[in-house]
């Protein structure tokens, strides 16, 4: 068993996870303020949100503006979670075990 790939594979999944997220987050504002930008944004991220880099890397060829929010929206959220995300995890999988 080699942690340290787990460990790697596992931020990948979850910054993947954090990019849609974000984009979620996006998505409802645009939907607010701007819903013709929303609606290409959802048409343009369809299908291609699995791997979170490659759609910011697309994304960002596309309309850097809205990759930069996304990413901005991205990085707000992990700064929020990764204090508690860790001891949620623990006990989530102790739970589940029982």
């Amino acid at each position: 068993m080699n942690l340290k790939q787990i460990a790697k594979d596992t931020a990948k999944t979850l910054q993947s996870y954090l990019t849609y997220q974000a984009l979620r987050t996006v998505l409802a504002q645009l939907g607010e303020t701007n819903p013709p930008l929303e609606l290409w944004l959802h048409n343009f991220s369809s299908g291609k949100i699995q791997n979170g880099e490659s759609y910011i890397e697309q994304l960002l060829r596309e309309k850097p503006d809205l990759a930069l929010r996304i990413m901005t929206v991205r990085e707000h959220i992990a700064e929020e979670i990764t204090e508690f995300l860790p001891e949620m995890v623990r006990t989530g999988i102790q739970q589940a075990n029982m």
